[in-house]
């Protein structure tokens, strides 16, 4: 019984969040509203609360959950032996043609990474999972020797996700106009950073 209502509350999940996303796209980020979404995805608002609290929450949820897999790919260990350098460009790519793929919805997850309105518990649980992420690869490559060890993790890890964020707001602005050009664009921004600068 207990399997049964997990499955039916994992049904609900999903078909706010659709809804959501549907709407999102339709309308604007900004022009829709929880009744907006309960009304698509045929549930009560009460029942909508009973999941999220804000339809911020729903979006960075719905970017979570969509993401978990695809990253988990990336920690296996038939990739172990990727340079890091490959394994950055991967990830990163990754969470791009995730993020570009619907124009307002990528707007939007921009916006929300720079600027968030969620909570910053919300947010910063957000980034924490993309930081987790990184820290392992950066964890294999001092194993391995291939970066050096007297570096804080947790701003390298700041580092190359602003490298990141950077690339994304050039996709925007028309800077770099397809994903073979990001993908040169990042290889080029990490390599500096993983060689230094210093002559």
């Amino acid at each position: 019984m207990a399997g049964l209502r997990e499955r039916k509350k994992a049904e609900t999940r999903r078909a706010i969040t659709a809804a959501a996303l549907q709407l999102f796209s339709e309308k604007g980020y900004e022009k829709t509203s929880i009744e907006d979404i309960s009304r698509t995805a045929g549930i009560g608002k009460t029942t909508i609360y009973g999941y999220f609290t804000t339809k911020d929450e729903i979006f960075l949820s719905y970017c979570d959950e969509e993401l978990e897999d695809a990253f988990a790919r990336l920690k296996g260990i038939e990739r172990q032996d990727m340079r890091l350098l490959d394994r950055l460009v991967e990830f990163f790519m990754l969470k791009f043609r995730f993020l570009t793929r619907d124009q307002e919805f990528g707007r939007q997850l921009l916006r929300e990474m720079v600027f968030p309105k969620v909570s910053s518990d919300k947010s910063r649980e957000h980034n924490q999972r993309y930081f987790n992420i990184l820290e392992e690869f950066f964890q294999v490559s001092i194993d391995r020797g291939e970066i050096s060890s007297n570096h804080e993790m947790f701003y390298l890890s700041v580092h190359f996700y602003s490298l990141y964020l950077g690339v994304l707001a050039g996709w925007y602005t028309g800077y770099v106009s397809t994903y073979e050009e990001v993908e040169e664009a990042m290889r080029i921004l990490f390599k500096q950073a993983i060689g230094g600068i210093a002559s």
